[in-house]
């Protein structure tokens, strides 16, 4: 029987814009990038992840593109202590660290090499995965990340549409002066966020759905891709989460990843994606016998084959499944 009797598919027009690896990305926000990012960056595409580390709310994907835009660098009284490590409440605790010019150096560098990024971006993808902000009553700022401090120390809240659409009208505007050429796709996170409830989840997304929907109307460089439609009505099903029925599974990652590959990406790309992919088994390839004629024989062919297709597809990076193999090379 037809497998589609049984699900309600979700309509993705083509996009009009191919996203090949000649271009370029900035990917920010919650798991639809982390997932999809890791995906294009296996298999070699240009893009940059989470520069500052996973993001859930709007306004602190927004101050974080400011940074990058400012390429603002940060000293020690932008960083906090406590628990005995350095930390920014604008970055994921894998910044933090015990010695405070170890956590700059990282934070800075990694925001220089970000703003570029920025800067030469055909695309930014965003997600946003809850309505939900943390605000620290000290400062009155909301924070990206809690860093385990007592709840006492912030005020929780949800946004509104309005709240947001307000903040990102401003923040579009200065994107595309920053980099005119640059087109933005959002996202909405289909991770349920169950600590605020079924209820609260549902008005939190709710709200993430109608702001993105504004946004699209009023900006031409920005679109919507559904991941978070395709989760709750195409995936319809517990068999598409992972073990805390939250998350979803790698199964519906990668059906995701086909939606967007399809959506996105041109029959050229698919094609050089499939030869990257070849080049990459070939280079993680651990024979019985290194030294054999034949491995030897499989190692030198293969990089000839890199190199004839980096002369013409210059632009992706193999120099990682070079080492491997020249590494080997006797």
């Amino acid at each position: 029987m037809n497998d589609d009797l049984f699900r309600t598919k979700i309509e993705i027009p083509k996009s009009q814009f191919d996203f090949s690896y000649k271009h370029k990305a900035l990917m920010m926000g919650s798991c639809f990038v982390e997932n999809i990012g890791a995906k294009l960056k296996s298999v070699k595409y240009q893009v940059d992840v989470n520069p500052f580390g996973v993001i859930y709310n709007p306004v602190s994907v927004c101050s974080s593109l400011k940074l990058l835009m400012e390429e603002h660098q940060f000293v020690e009284d932008d960083l906090n202590f406590h628990n005995n490590l350095w930390f920014s409440f604008y970055h994921h605790s894998k910044f933090s660290s015990t010695d405070l010019d170890s956590c700059l150096l990282n934070i800075n560098e990694g925001i220089r090499k970000s703003s570029q990024n920025l800067k030469d971006a055909d695309f930014l993808f965003i997600t946003f995965g809850t309505a939900w902000v943390y605000e620290l009553l000290s400062s009155g700022k909301i924070v990206s990340n809690c860093h385990k401090l007592p709840a006492k120390d912030f005020n929780r809240y949800r946004l509104n549409v309005d709240e947001i659409v307000s903040i990102y009208k401003d923040l579009l505007v200065e994107l595309l002066v920053f980099n005119p050429k640059i087109r933005i796709v959002f996202t909405v996170s289909p991770i349920r966020h169950w600590k605020d409830g079924a209820n609260g989840n549902q008005l939190s997304k709710a709200t993430l759905l109608l702001a993105v929907e504004q946004l699209t109307e009023l900006f031409e460089q920005v679109s919507y891709f559904p991941s978070y439609e395709i989760v709750m009505d195409e995936l319809r099903d517990y068999r598409f989460y992972s073990e805390d029925m939250l998350h979803i599974s790698e199964s519906a990652i990668k059906y995701i990843w086909q939606r967007f590959s399809d959506t996105y990406f041109s029959e050229e790309s698919k094609q050089i994606q499939k030869q990257v992919g070849k080049f990459i088994l070939a280079a993680n390839h651990r024979p019985f016998n290194v030294g054999s004629d034949s491995h030897q024989a499989f190692i030198k062919s293969s990089l000839t084959k890199i190199h004839e297709f980096l002369r013409v597809h210059p632009f992706v990076k193999m120099s990682d499944e070079i080492d491997n193999l020249e590494r080997n090379l006797l």
